[in-house]
């Protein structure tokens, strides 16, 4: 276990130096105690997401996070990783937007899903990429949590099926 944490710490510090994939994100001080390394916590309020390496330290993503009465908290787990998803609009984003078709292949320009999306056991909701990037650090979803495709493709590296994910407010 302390090899694989010293080894993600390494690769983290590696790409962020290099300027690689996660260069969005930042290697950051992370004090929050009781988070094992490997846990997500998203800080609606900073429309954050950090993923815990442990040691003090996080990386940080900017996201954007759900709209006013939409934003969830709470503790869930990814229970699916997808590869350009498919999207099907849940019954509130029909009524909200009933000219939207009933699906939307993935990969396609108008999929509000991005290049990955992770499901979480909590319901209808996802971390995922955008076809907006201009919503990121926002507070404009239905629930789910958005990222710039290059920040999901780089958690999407490094987490898995049934990996925590805490939301707070």
């Amino acid at each position: 276990m302390r090899f694989g944490l010293l080894f993600c710490t390494l690769f983290a510090s590696l790409t962020f130096l290099s300027g690689g994939p996660a260069s969005a994100a930042e290697l950051v001080s992370f004090q929050d105690r009781g988070y094992r390394p490997g846990t997500v916590v998203i800080k609606n309020s900073e429309r954050r997401l950090y993923l815990v390496l442990g040691r003090g330290q996080a990386i940080r993503y900017k996201v954007a996070v759900g709209k006013r009465k939409k934003s969830w908290t709470g503790s869930a787990f990814i229970t699916a990783k997808y590869v350009e998803p498919s999207w099907s609009p849940s019954a509130e984003v029909r009524k909200d937007h009933p000219n939207l078709p009933k699906l939307i292949k993935g990969g396609a320009a108008n999929n509000p899903m991005g290049v990955a999306a992770m499901t979480l056991s909590n319901g209808n909701y996802a971390i995922h990429g955008t076809n907006r990037p201009n919503s990121i650090g926002r507070a404009v979803s239905y629930g789910c949590i958005r990222m710039a495709n290059r920040d999901i493709r780089d958690l999407f590296q490094r987490v898995s099926v049934r990996t925590p994910v805490i939301a707070i407010p």
